[in-house]
């Protein structure tokens, strides 16, 4: 792990948090990453996009926390439970993690109706597939029907003791079914079932709508000074 390449990005406005400003941690694109270093790396509080491997590494800021849910401890709550039941009848085709027609117009169908303001809502054909897919890890397309018809992706990459979820697109005329809720209750269920240990989410952050729901899924554990915590313990540390 030590011998891994990085560089730091330079400071650029924050995606997450109105007038905060970003930067990120990358490995060098030269290094040869494989799942297995990456799966470690996920551990040290690392994600993907496409074959970029990064982290936050903010001056003044810290509110990006990697989260991930131990699926053995996992008991779904009421409203989680609503939306099993009304999924009861969607069904999981698991396909590979390649460019099909029909996942490309979901997914801008899906960045226009509710991320306008995004670069993705213009994604070209090989922007999308370069933004989920990669040349190196186990990832799988988990297509979600329903009455039939696909409504929901969710981009998943597998490792020996982990799950961790991607991304998750849907149409959004299926949006009643809260499919990116089910999306991320069906791969705790799988995890559990392949007798995987963790689900991981990507960043928890508390201030920015679009990725605090996370704290929905408990127990939850967040990456805090090098180490997993339970977010019990880190909620009541926090005003």
């Amino acid at each position: 792990m030590k011998s891994i390449p990085l560089f730091i990005t330079g400071d650029h406005p924050c995606s997450y948090l109105a007038g905060e400003i970003a930067r990120s941690t990358f490995v060098h694109p030269a290094f040869r990453m494989t799942q297995s270093i990456y799966a470690e790396l996920l551990k040290h509080g690392f994600r993907r996009s496409g074959n970029d491997v990064y982290a936050p590494h903010c001056a003044q800021c810290s509110a990006c926390i990697s989260a991930r849910i131990p699926v053995a401890r996992f008991t779904p709550d009421r409203r989680q439970k609503r939306c099993l039941k009304k999924n009861a009848e969607t069904r999981v085709a698991i396909k590979p993690a390649v460019f099909e027609q029909a996942h490309y117009d979901m997914y801008l169908r899906y960045q226009n109706s509710r991320h306008t303001d995004g670069s993705m809502a213009h994604a070209s054909p090989e922007d999308y597939i370069d933004f989920l897919g990669n040349s190196w890890c186990d990832t799988i397309f988990a297509e979600f029907s329903i009455a039939g018809e696909p409504a929901a992706i969710a981009v998943v990459d597998r490792f020996a003791e982990a799950w961790s979820a991607v991304y998750t697109f849907f149409d959004p005329k299926f949006a009643d079914f809260s499919p990116g809720v089910y999306a991320v209750l069906w791969q705790v269920e799988e995890a559990r079932r392949q007798q995987r240990e963790f689900v991981y989410l990507g960043y928890w952050i508390q201030n920015c709508r679009k990725m605090a729901y996370k704290r929905n899924y408990q127990p939850l554990q967040l990456h805090i000074g090098q180490e997993w915590r339970e977010f019990s313990s880190f909620s009541t540390c926090t005003p």
